[in-house]
């Protein structure tokens, strides 16, 4: 694990927890300051609500702009000016299926965050699951960018790194285990 200056919390559709192919949890292992969260669309977890609250933090949600109102989109998350005050940005990533995200983007504890849209340069690399388009992401390819945005280029290097690792492994025992039932 790394210390950052940046933390990240988790917020996860039911399920998704138990998902071998989840990479999430990926960015937990390599960034030390990691929350997460189980999200329930009528109830909300009140330590998550007090996480949201602590003055340490400036929680940013990482979400596409186009689902955001203009006034709560951010480009530079180290320019927004409660980080340049010295809180720390926390880093909100609704982790699920594209269906399920936009679902939990609609809480009412997330509506008056401001909004972090990565614009990646590249498309997912990710072959463990497929997207329905192109240019979305995997939770980890979100955390390296997120990690480049806030300078974080050691942290997001390892999380690369770590990232590619986990799908060589995962798609090696994949193949073990379908030659294994042929």
């Amino acid at each position: 694990m790394l210390q950052t200056q940046c933390a990240f919390c988790f917020i996860m559709y039911k399920g998704e927890v138990y998902k071998p192919s989840n990479t999430g949890r990926l960015i937990a292992d390599v960034v030390a300051d990691n929350y997460a969260f189980l999200w329930e669309r009528t109830q909300t977890d009140k330590a998550l609500l007090a996480l949201l609250e602590d003055e340490r933090y400036t929680p940013i949600l990482i979400f596409p702009h186009q689902y955001a109102e203009a006034g709560r989109c951010i480009h530079n998350p180290m320019e927004h000016v409660a980080v340049v005050s010295g809180r720390i940005p926390l880093f909100i990533v609704l982790d699920g299926t594209w269906r399920e995200a936009k679902k939990m983007f609609k809480s009412p504890y997330l509506a008056n965050l401001p909004v972090l849209g990565i614009q990646p340069d590249e498309g997912s690399t990710y072959v463990l699951r497929e997207a329905a388009h192109t240019h979305q992401l995997c939770t980890a390819e979100v955390g390296v960018e997120v990690l480049r945005l806030a300078n974080e280029r050691v942290a997001a290097e390892a999380l690369q790194d770590y990232f590619n690792l986990f799908q060589e492994r995962y798609a090696s025992i994949r193949a073990h285990v379908r030659g294994r039932n042929l």
